[in-house]
């Protein structure tokens, strides 16, 4: 289950969401510094990290999955926000050149299938970033922040994932060393707590970044994909009764159809 828009700005809102953010922010600078003229597309909430990117990109789309709602974004600009399933980006085969996924991953139904997506909508030499909590970390068990829902991650297992789906794993960063507290005391210990955290326990960071390069020469299996979505009619009235249900005549003449059927198998002897 998705964490909910709303939980998830309130929490940017906060003060611990602010230096949250901060942290996360500094580590993502390691890893990218500038997009010039790029493509960007942030998956999950990524929204409190884009605005660093965007003033260099060609364009940057903030794709929010279905089962996590979607808030407009830039504010007070035209809207770059799309509502989407993240097995179905409605996005052409080679489109976008960065990938920045927060918030995502970790609620994914299918993760596989969403990294088999992402590699589809990436140009060659495409690149994506990843962060996700720790599951060795005290973020991932903490419910009072968004980091402390959905599935969490080791390095190992997001690495595998990643060259399950003909990625190559690339350079990583870690970040939120401190504890999620909301005692102004603590928060005021944070910067020590993240310099010492990451010369002294790196694989107790609340999260895990990682940047992985699309792969373009080696053969994938490839298998008939159907989407398995079912879109429900929202505008028919609730409760109207079916054709058959108006007509009690069409229930009694299926019902001597069932009859005939019987009697003709019971002749030729076939049991019932």
């Amino acid at each position: 289950m998705h964490a909910d828009i709303v939980d998830l700005r309130q929490f940017y809102h906060s003060r611990l969401g602010r230096f949250a953010e901060q942290s996360i922010t500094m580590a993502l600078s390691s890893l990218w510094a500038k997009l010039p003229e790029e493509r960007l597309v942030g998956l999950g909430y990524a929204v409190p990290y884009l605005e660093r990117f965007r003033a260099d990109t060609e364009r940057t789309f903030a794709f929010m999955p279905a089962g996590q709602g979607a808030v407009n974004w830039p504010v007070a600009e035209l809207s770059s926000t799309a509502l989407i399933f993240d097995e179905e980006l409605p996005l052409p085969d080679s489109s976008i050149d960065r990938v920045l996924m927060v918030h995502a991953l970790e609620f994914a139904e299918n993760p596989r299938e969403t990294m088999k997506e992402l590699w589809r909508v990436l140009a060659p030499g495409g690149r994506l970033v990843i962060v996700v909590p720790n599951r060795r970390g005290v973020w991932a068990r903490m419910e009072h922040t968004p980091f402390g829902s959905g599935r969490p991650y080791s390095r190992g297992q997001l690495t595998a994932l990643l060259r399950e789906t003909n990625f190559t794993p690339g350079a990583s960063a870690d970040a939120l060393f401190f504890p999620p507290s909301k005692l102004k005391t603590v928060l005021k210990l944070r910067r020590g707590f993240e310099r010492i955290g990451r010369s002294l326990w790196p694989m107790f960071s609340g999260v895990i970044i990682v940047e992985a390069q699309k792969r373009l020469y080696q053969g994938l299996p490839v298998a008939a994909r159907a989407s398995r979505r079912v879109f429900v009619p929202v505008l028919a009235p609730q409760g109207v009764p079916t054709t058959r249900e108006k007509h009690p005549a069409g229930r009694f003449d299926l019902v001597l159809r069932i009859l005939a059927a019987s009697r003709a198998l019971d002749k030729i002897g076939v049991p019932l």
